[in-house]
């Protein structure tokens, strides 16, 4: 199945230099895609002419007049730039010309313009920021939310276990994840009143639920869908990226040292480059805002070209594996064998 995608092309902390880059690159590895690229027009062509390359059938851009500042107010965004090169990717979203959109661009932003334009699918309260993380079985985790809802109720956490459910089983295709509930200790009275009730719901639920999972669980491949409120996922997702890159600054300061640590280095080399690509956190870049009518993934502003890239191919992912549709209707679903389970 081929997608159209479009991208922010002038969101993040870099702008073109490396959306459109990454834009290139997808399309060298899929040339049977289309990307449009959203944005100021002379900035996106320098880019193009930089990377040798032209526009095509699968390759165009639509013009927007305005970029948003990293530090700008969501409501002034909202309100004071309707001609955004991240509202009218978003925009490309509702009307149907693509399947889904990227950006780098203002996390807050993003998030109310999208909840804004895109509307939320019915039964879904609050859209999720839902991203994937390494396992040490070699596997992937999906964790959600990383920090789109502070406060939750049980029945959030309960929706956004159906949404992450669903999405790993459409990009994975595992028919049926294992669900866990980030806690404090892996015992049902662990936790507080909002995790036990939301443990309570999702027992009750059809999900493969597994029950709680501690922080150490997350990287042990416990579970499939790992799910928390948004404030504990920030928390969490920040401390692992930190710890990630404190690893990796400990090994080439300790390899720099002297000759003989970098003769060891050398020798090292394929075990050093191994490791490397196992907790680059670059590889997973792209967090998906669940809830919406639409497919939307944000990367970090940060990100370089690599970085960028694998969020293109999240979101392509996501498009051809169907993931909102199946997302409507496992909601469907779960409200009609709740109205079942209430009728008198």
């Amino acid at each position: 199945m081929n997608v159209t995608i479009a991208i922010d092309a002038m969101g993040g902390d870099h702008g073109p230099t490396v959306t459109v880059p990454a834009a290139v690159q997808y399309l060298r590895k899929n040339p049977d895609d289309t990307i449009v690229l959203v944005g100021i027009p002379a900035d996106i062509e320098a880019q193009l002419r930089a990377s040798k390359m032209s526009l095509g059938s699968n390759l165009k851009i639509h013009p927007a007049s305005e970029v948003v500042g990293m530090d700008e107010s969501p409501q002034i965004v909202l309100r004071g730039k309707k001609d955004s090169s991240m509202r009218v990717a978003i925009n490309l979203v509702k009307s149907g010309d693509v399947s889904a959109c990227i950006s780098a661009g203002n996390t807050g932003a993003l998030m109310a313009t999208a909840r804004y334009v895109l509307k939320m699918l019915p039964g879904i309260d609050r859209p999720a920021i839902a991203s994937f993380l390494p396992t040490n079985t070699g596997g992937e985790v999906c964790m959600l939310d990383l920090g789109a809802n502070v406060d939750c109720t049980a029945e959030h956490l309960l929706q956004f276990a159906l949404m992450g459910s669903t999405l790993v089983t459409a990009v994975d295709h595992k028919p049926n994840p294992k669900v866990g509930l980030l806690n404090i200790g892996s015992e049902d009275i662990k936790g507080n009143e909002v995790v036990k009730q939301a443990a309570e719901l999702l027992q009750q639920s059809d999900l493969n639920f597994c029950g709680n999972v501690e922080g150490d669980g997350i990287f042990k491949g416990e579970a499939d869908v790992v799910v928390c409120d948004g404030f504990v996922g920030n928390v969490a997702l920040k401390t692992i990226e930190g710890l990630a890159q404190m690893l990796g600054g400990f090994l080439r300061e300790g390899f720099s040292q002297s000759f003989l640590t970098k003769l060891a280095a050398l020798f090292a080399l394929p075990v050093l480059k191994s490791f490397r690509k196992r907790v680059d956190h670059r590889r997973y870049n792209g967090a998906t805002l669940l809830g919406l009518k639409g497919i939307v993934v944000k990367s970090h502003g940060s990100a370089d070209t690599f970085a960028f890239l694998c969020a293109i191919e999240r979101a392509a992912e996501e498009a051809r594996g169907g993931m909102l549709n199946h997302i409507a209707e496992h909601i469907e679903k779960w409200h009609q064998a709740q109205q079942a389970a209430e009728a008198p």
